[in-house]
């Protein structure tokens, strides 16, 4: 496995001063080489948090991240070598590029860091083969970041994270700031990249249809917990968690007919503070489904049905869950 996670733990003291919550709390999976993680989640679920710590902008509170089998905190004492390894695209890809530099001192800029060009003449072709990686002109490396579109900015933000050769991409939110008719263009790059370059991508998103666009398995999390997982076309297309369900509910249909005629299953109330969790199921007291136990029980991430699920109705059930649907 190029990168295992075991029971990652990330806490953060409240902004009064008081306890501390967990934003990840007990996180754990693997990925193979060429393999595509889809994680989701409503905002605040930690999905962000997650990705700074996989490329160690944030060290964990306990648990343990591993790349190419060795611990990342042993491999934070050669930051060149782990960047060399993993990196990330952010999401705004306005704010992630430096304004004053054109596009390309800031790939020459990586380059010069890594040392992976010898002289001024292999940067420039180095810098002309990463923006036509990307779909972008080498005529684009003379331009600021302010002469180029949201789309062709992320393009160069995918391409800054490719200049050091990396095997482990972690994608946050990467489509989410740009017009809906260029999202495709770059999913469809990010895809062609994955296929040519043997990448693995941990790709975050609340964007059900995006993720299942391009992930091989999908992990769904709610407040800092994983709540299911497993391959893509099990966890979207048959939920077993609720949560899982209502996300699911929440894709638009192509099919105006079928979009009006569908059942929207919505989660009541709002995501509860991290920093004073609910008792038993942390989701039970938006889900449509709540019995007794969820109250008092903090149910476990079991194998169940093919897929890891964190539910006591869908772990006795053994079945896509149903949620009835408020008010009908």
């Amino acid at each position: 496995m190029i990168v295992r996670v075991s029971e990652l733990v990330k806490l953060f003291r409240a902004r009064d001063g008081g306890h501390e919550f967990a934003a990840v709390d007990n996180v754990s999976f693997e990925l193979a080489a060429g393999e595509t993680l889809g994680i989701v989640g409503e905002s605040g679920c930690g999905k962000s948090t997650l990705a700074r710590l996989l490329v160690g902008l944030l060290a964990p509170s306990s648990g343990v991240i591993e790349i190419d089998g060795r611990p990342l905190e042993a491999q934070q004492r050669d930051r060149r070598a782990l960047a060399r390894r993993v990196q990330m695209v952010f999401q705004d890809p306005a704010a992630a590029l430096n304004p004053r530099l054109r596009v390309g001192d800031t790939l020459r800029e990586v380059l010069s860091v890594h040392r992976l060009a010898a002289g001024g003449s292999e940067a420039e072709r180095r810098v002309g083969e990463l923006l036509e990686m990307v779909g972008l002109a080498a005529s684009h490396g003379s331009r600021y970041p302010h002469e180029l579109s949201g789309g062709q900015k992320q393009r160069v933000g995918i391409a800054r994270a490719l200049a050091v050769e990396p095997g482990v991409l972690v994608l946050d939110e990467p489509v989410s700031a740009l017009d809906v008719s260029v999202r495709a263009q770059v999913m469809n790059l990010l895809a062609e990249l994955r296929e040519r370059l043997n990448l693995t991508y941990v790709f975050i998103s609340h964007d059900l249809g995006m993720v299942r666009k391009i992930s091989d398995r999908v992990a769904v999390m709610y407040l800092g917990r994983i709540v299911e997982a497993g391959d893509w076309l099990d966890v979207l297309d048959a939920p077993r968690h609720p949560y899982t369900r209502i996300l699911a509910d929440a894709v638009p249909t192509p099919d105006p007919a079928a979009e009006a005629g569908k059942l929207l299953r919505v989660a009541a109330g709002e995501v509860p503070n991290p920093a004073a969790p609910p008792p038993g199921c942390v989701f039970h007291p938006r889900c449509p489904l709540v019995e007794p136990i969820c109250r008092t029980a903090e149910p476990r991430l079991l194998v169940t049905g093919g897929r890891s699920v964190a539910c006591h109705v869908a772990q006795r059930a053994e079945q896509p869950v149903d949620a009835p649907v408020p008010g009908r």
